[in-house]
């Protein structure tokens, strides 16, 4: 099979406006060279991700002025998001819930900022981008939303291409969502997300979708191996104090939300302790409350992940996939944002993850 030419696509965001140029790789290490002064990224190579080889600066790298925009083809194999204010990629600090938003194009317009949802078996767009696209919801051609509280009849659109690195999708109805994603246009699903590699740099607002490789982790990076389970949802194996749970890899998700089973596993039957009454909103805005209690850290393959609070209920997407009976939870952004760097390879089977230097 003839190997696909490799090239890159390189978004430069400056203010709200968004350009795009095609650049081979030896210009792609010169072009972020360039553009580090005005990203002012202090303290990182903007771009540069561990293990990457060091490449040369090339006389064909794209001028300082903005680069025409181009129609992304075939042959992309990654794309490159950075900004100098978190614009698509944001950690979890004491006042906000981090956040992973994927820069999508729909029929050759956007950047759309879709939620990076790993679990969400299909994409979704609201309104507000149906009618940038000039395109009317159909509610004759309706399908079945299931999301965390609960499901719902949405209307759709059908699209021509859906394009974010080297994702193509053709020919697909999207349903409409609901405008309640906290300031994004929609959610990424994960049906272009096989023998991909995520990468996600919540320090320096990166992400990078491109073929995996499969290669190994670079130094300084723990492994934790996942199944796919349910079609394309990534279960890997925690640890909450003596408890052992499935953990859902939910990148759409704010909160983490476990199951009663884990609650009784962990509090047993008397559930003794203060808890506070959380509310759970998923995106067919229906609402389910929960129970807030403070739980040990969750002991996430090598690393422990201090969350402190989490939300028990028996949300309908645990009904759905029927995990009501054994300890179970979705390990959302409250949690995943902690980390500075997060590697989701699905030809490895492997979460590569990076803990936050907070000296």
């Amino acid at each position: 099979m003839p190997r696909q030419q490799v090239r890159q696509i390189v978004v430069i965001l400056r203010g709200n406006d968004a350009t795009m140029a095609p650049v081979n790789r030896k210009s792609f290490a010169a072009l972020l060279l360039a553009l580090a002064g005005s990203m002012a990224l202090a303290g990182a190579e903007p771009g540069a991700e561990p293990g990457d080889g060091a490449a040369n600066p090339a006389s064909d790298m794209p001028s300082s002025a903005a680069p025409p925009a181009v129609p992304v083809d075939g042959d992309i194999t990654e794309i490159v998001i950075q900004a100098p204010e978190p614009r698509y990629v944001a950690p979890t600090r004491r006042d906000q819930i981090g956040r992973i938003w994927a820069p999508v194009y729909i029929n050759g317009k956007g950047p759309f900022r879709l939620v990076l949802d790993t679990g969400a078996s299909r994409s979704g767009v609201t309104g507000k981008v149906a009618a940038t696209l000039g395109l009317t919801p159909d509610a004759s051609s309706s399908v079945t939303l299931r999301a965390v509280t609960g499901s719902a009849t949405v209307p759709t659109i059908r699209v021509d291409t859906l394009e974010v690195g080297d994702i193509l999708i053709k020919d697909s109805k999207l349903p409409i969502l609901a405008d309640a994603l906290g300031g994004a246009e929609g959610i990424l699903g994960n049906e272009g997300l096989a023998e991909r590699r995520v990468y996600i740099d919540f320090r320096h607002d990166l992400i990078i979708i491109s073929r995996s490789q499969g290669r190994a982790a670079a130094p300084g990076f723990m492994t934790i191996p996942f199944t796919l389970e349910h079609g394309r949802l990534l279960v890997a194996s925690v640890q909450l104090g003596l408890v052992h749970a499935k953990a859902i890899i939910d990148t759409g998700g704010q909160i983490s939300v476990a199951n009663f089973a884990l609650r009784d596993a962990l509090l047993g039957r008397r559930h003794r302790g203060p808890l506070s009454v959380d509310q759970i909103e998923g995106v067919t805005n229906q609402v389910q409350e929960g129970e807030g209690r403070r739980v040990p850290p969750i002991q996430f393959g090598p690393i422990q992940i201090h969350t402190q609070h989490m939300t028990f209920a028996d949300v309908r997407i645990f009904e759905y996939w029927k995990m009501t009976r054994e300890p179970a939870l979705l390990i959302g952004m409250d949690a995943l944002g902690l980390l500075d760097t997060l590697i989701i390879d699905y030809r490895r089977h492997e979460l590569q993850l990076r803990m936050r230097d907070e000296r």
